[in-house]
């Protein structure tokens, strides 16, 4: 029986903009279990990057519990929530964010020389993920000499290198083409069933459809939060005792 690994309680932020105050997420409560595959849905200017990044300890609410392994780290200060990003959690992003100047191996080695990794096990580390994602022939090109698959593939293997427990992805097929994001849903996938906890923020019906659970937000509340009835989803949810 899988445990939870995410809880969120009446979770809500708020912006100040000017005289105004915009309720970005309203009051959200759900719980995530570990090793469950999530996409989170919604329009432009529902929430759902708000949530992201409250999930990704990015950033904190204005009211509300998170609760993290158990650990409650909504009112946590930037150096423990940097902690927990470092150790915690894997961020794939739309637009890569890789270092420009620096080889696919360099910037997967950038999470480790934050956990204070020596520099040979950094080496050995991440040229260990690269091959994972099929780049271990890519490791000295810099992001300008890959192929936009190629520098998601970089990016998941960043997510990766610290083993973490959860990996959240934001848009992480937006600026790919569809025979590409096919193939980066797919790396998703492989690291699901390696026993990792995956969230994935999209507007995108074809790739929320890889997720086993669909959560829509509108206007900062969930709007429905249901299984994929996908029939490649369902054994998994009989056997994980999901079925509603």
């Amino acid at each position: 029986m899988s445990q939870e690994i995410i809880r969120l309680n009446e979770i809500a932020r708020h912006f100040v903009v000017g005289t105004e105050t915009v309720k970005a997420i309203r009051s959200i409560s759900l719980s995530i279990e570990e090793n469950e595959f999530v996409a989170l849905m919604g329009p432009s200017g529902s929430g759902k990057s708000t949530l992201m990044n409250i999930l990704g300890c990015l950033d904190t609410p204005t009211g509300g519990n998170y609760f993290l392994n158990g650990n409650d780290v909504s009112m946590l200060n930037d150096n423990h929530l940097a902690e927990i990003r470092n150790k915690e959690i894997g961020f794939i992003f739309q637009t890569f964010n890789l270092l420009p100047r620096s080889t696919a191996l360099e910037n997967v080695t950038l999470p480790l020389i934050y956990a204070g990794m020596s520099k040979v096990k950094r080496i050995e580390r991440a040229k260990e993920v690269l091959e994972d994602v099929q780049l271990s022939d890519r490791i000295t090109h810099k992001p300008n000499e890959l192929s936009g698959g190629q520098r998601q593939r970089v990016a998941v293997a960043r997510a990766l290198v610290n083993r973490p427990s959860i990996i959240l992805a934001d848009e992480p097929t937006g600026n790919l083409d569809s025979k590409t994001s096919i193939e980066i849903m797919g790396l998703l996938e492989k690291i699901h069933k390696a026993g990792n906890t995956i969230i994935v923020v999209t507007h995108e019906e074809d790739i929320a459809k890889h997720a086993h659970r669909i959560i829509r937000l509108i206007d900062g509340n969930v709007s429905s939060d249901e299984i994929n009835q996908d029939i490649r989803t369902i054994s998994y949810y009989k056997d994980n005792n999901y079925v509603k």
